[in-house]
């Protein structure tokens, strides 16, 4: 579709000053950004008055578990490793592929709620997660989630293969779970495959204080350093999580250009600490912000995110304005287009993919403007969010859904399968 959005204020994230004016979009991308009036002449499919409600990129949900939708509130109150190894990794092993596609769908409703356009997607089955997503108009990047426990280095490489240059919404990155759930043998030789494909490579990093300490007892070294002298990261990459970092991790991270994907509700759930990030922005590494899983979460909701990178940064760094607000809403936008590899999706420019949200304006949380990107971060929410586009199809508008799927038919079968699943247990 073409469509005409005008009367509107525009944040590109380019900078942060404000646009008055037009945005249209052709055959998915930005044709035009600028004053109205331009273009006059142009037949579209539809026009729709912005109301001077603000337009700007999505966020970028940097990194999540989509198909953990299932267990949302099942296994509250335990710490990290005893979560999973206890509650989450036995629920999985009886997940279908089908499973996790119409749960991922149920995490697509929430992502667009929250004004998501894309998402960094660590999850079971890759293959059906990417056909969720694409039947749903969603843009996905899936990393490997790789362990000792499966699959096999063989699935991973065809996988990456696979799953790349399929179509422009979805795409693939190596990865692993965590460095403790992975052998040394097993590691090297996803080192050896990011060098034979000289790609970047993912991993939940430095999460809690124990799997640092069990990782210097196995090896001498924190996981990141450990992880490096295996070349792991020689092309890049990035940490989920990096909460507990020593000054050789963080240059670690500056040696390689690797992007930090902060995650504070899930860690803040899980006591597992406050991750530094006013040393990574001193130190002029990129953050990105993600969710976590909606299970370690429980929601997936950006604002909420940013609201607590905000809060539990001045409490680490004890100072009131330790990260300013807008460094916080570029995390959430192009800080995440840039660890995802979405060169295309960053700001709104012309030729960029329409990935965009309107801001309703006309709420009491957003007056007085006194400052449109500080209250965005500090005071904004989900009820803010009135559209929401990706490669110029709108899929929320005004609460209502356009993926292809009927909300009411997801949520019924997704409440379907846990009782299913503890039965076959």
């Amino acid at each position: 579709m073409n469509i005409r959005l005008y009367n509107a204020r525009i944040l590109t994230m380019q900078d942060f000053n404000l646009i008055e004016g037009e945005l249209h979009v052709k055959d998915g991308r930005i044709s035009y950004i600028g004053e109205a009036g331009q273009n006059s002449g142009e037949q579209w499919d539809r026009e729709i008055d912005c109301k001077r409600n603000l337009l700007m990129p999505g966020f970028k949900n940097a990194h999540t578990h989509s198909g953990m939708t299932l267990m949302r509130t099942y296994a509250d109150g335990l710490p990290l490793q005893e979560w999973l190894e206890t509650k989450i990794f036995p629920l999985e092993a009886k997940m279908s592929g089908e499973d996790v596609a119409l749960l991922s769908k149920l995490a697509i409703l929430e992502y667009l709620t929250s004004g998501v356009t894309a998402v960094f997607d660590m999850y079971l089955t890759p293959e059906t997660i990417a056909d969720a997503f694409y039947e749903s108009g969603m843009r996905v990047v899936q990393v490997s989630g790789i362990n000792k426990f499966g699959p096999t280095l063989e699935v991973l490489e065809e996988r990456y293969n696979k799953l790349n240059g399929v179509n422009d919404m979805t795409s693939f990155m190596l990865g692993f779970h965590a460095e403790y759930t992975c052998d040394r043998d097993l590691l090297e030789k996803i080192a050896e495959m990011a060098h034979k494909y000289k790609a970047p490579v993912y991993t939940h990093n430095s999460e809690t204080a124990r799997e640092v300490e069990e990782c210097v007892g196995r090896y001498g070294m924190t996981p990141t350093v450990f992880l490096d002298s295996l070349g792991m990261f020689d092309y890049g990459g990035g940490g989920y999580h990096c909460v507990h970092m020593s000054d050789q991790d963080i240059e670690v991270f500056k040696k390689h250009d690797m992007s930090v994907v902060t995650n504070p509700g899930s860690n803040t759930k899980l006591a597992s600490g406050i991750a530094p990030i006013r040393r990574f922005l001193d130190e002029g590494i990129n953050v990105a912000i993600g969710t976590d899983g909606p299970s370690s979460n429980n929601c997936l909701d950006m604002f909420k995110e940013m609201c607590l990178v905000f809060s539990l940064a001045n409490i680490r760094e004890k100072n009131a304005l330790a990260v300013d607000g807008c460094d916080i809403l570029k995390m959430a936008t192009v800080g995440g287009a840039k660890a995802m590899g979405l060169k295309d999706c960053d700001v709104l420019a012309v030729g960029k993919w329409a990935d965009l949200i309107m801001i309703d304006m006309h709420q009491p949380n957003m007056q007085p403007e006194n400052d449109i990107v500080r209250n965005l971060v500090y005071s904004g929410s989900k009820q803010n969010v009135k559209m929401t586009m990706i490669a110029g199809k709108i899929l929320y508008e005004d609460g209502k859904f356009n993926i292809g799927t009927d909300a009411e038919t997801i949520y019924r079968e997704a409440n379907a399968i846990l009782p299913r699943l503890i039965k076959e247990m």
